[in-house]
């Protein structure tokens, strides 16, 4: 077995099963907490606060818009951009048809790819830019925050590099921090890409019980 066999092989369905069982049990520990009884008395939905919440954090709102705005610009940037990447990328469908599925999918062109990884580099390096010169952000950040923005951006750069397979080493490469990337993203902030719908869900309802729009 070559170790592009290993890191594509057995090594992938390792971190693929440390992944999903990593994440299902931080998402199960998460619900198990629960919340404590609220016993003020209700002066709207906290069904509706949680729902609203969801939707309001996807845009700038408040009386400080102008402090969010770069980092909503940025973070749109990287997600869109690498959604787009991972699903629709040409390299990615083919292994997972051959890995996970065999459904029929789109597939972008080979510019499109390339666009779409500029805009996601992009952001992914404003965001960390921002993280390493706002004086909160700095307080705040610690070294998971930076493993998990340079890990992410490794594996973006060894998939650009590998992208027209030309050279095995480059595939292999990607593939080993990929899978790096998968046994880190349960135990790390990465998590936040599951569980942040949790965090607006319990911070909308608390508020939204009260008739607050946080």
């Amino acid at each position: 077995m070559s170790f592009l066999e290993f890191v594509e092989g057995p090594l992938w369905y390792v971190a693929a099963a440390v992944f999903l069982i990593g994440a299902l049990w931080k998402v199960v520990g998460i619900l198990r907490l629960g919340r404590k009884a609220d016993l003020s008395i209700p002066r709207a939905s906290a069904t509706a606060g949680a729902v609203r919440s969801q939707f309001l954090h996807f845009v700038p709102h408040g009386g400080f818009p102008f402090r969010t705005i770069y980092h909503l610009t940025a973070g749109y940037m990287f997600h869109i951009g690498l959604f787009l990447v991972l699903l629709f990328g040409a390299p990615h469908v083919i292994f997972a048809q051959n890995n996970i599925y065999a459904l029929p999918w789109v597939t972008m062109p080979y510019w499109g790819f390339v666009v779409a990884a500029q805009v996601a580099f992009a952001g992914l390096i404003l965001l960390w830019v921002r993280r390493i010169s706002d004086p909160v952000m700095i307080k705040i950040s610690d070294k998971d925050d930076h493993i998990g923005s340079w890990l992410t951006f490794l594996v973006m750069l060894s998939g650009c590099m590998a992208l027209q397979e030309s050279v095995v080493a480059l595939r292999a490469t990607h593939m080993l921090l990929v899978d790096m990337w998968l046994i880190y993203f349960p135990f790390s902030r990465l998590m936040h890409a599951v569980t942040f719908m949790f965090s607006r869900g319990y911070t909308g309802a608390f508020f939204g019980r009260r008739g607050i729009v946080p």
